[in-house]
């Protein structure tokens, strides 16, 4: 997936994803020439991890 496909994907800016991949803090990716792709697998992980980890959403469930 490309950078702004993930981006829609979470509604944020690709600026605000390139920050939390940049930090260490978004779902792994890989450049490839100038564009930075991320493995579909990866970012379901990735998104799996943050409702895991989103204390509000389990005690909503």
């Amino acid at each position: 997936m490309t950078t702004a496909e993930v981006a829609g994907l979470l509604s944020i800016t690709p600026k605000a994803l390139r920050d939390l991949r940049y930090r260490g803090r978004g779902p792994k990716g890989f450049r490839r020439g100038r564009n930075t792709l991320y493995p579909t697998a990866e970012v379901e992980r990735w998104l799996a991890a943050q409702m895991a980890g989103d204390r509000l959403a389990q005690r909503a469930a």
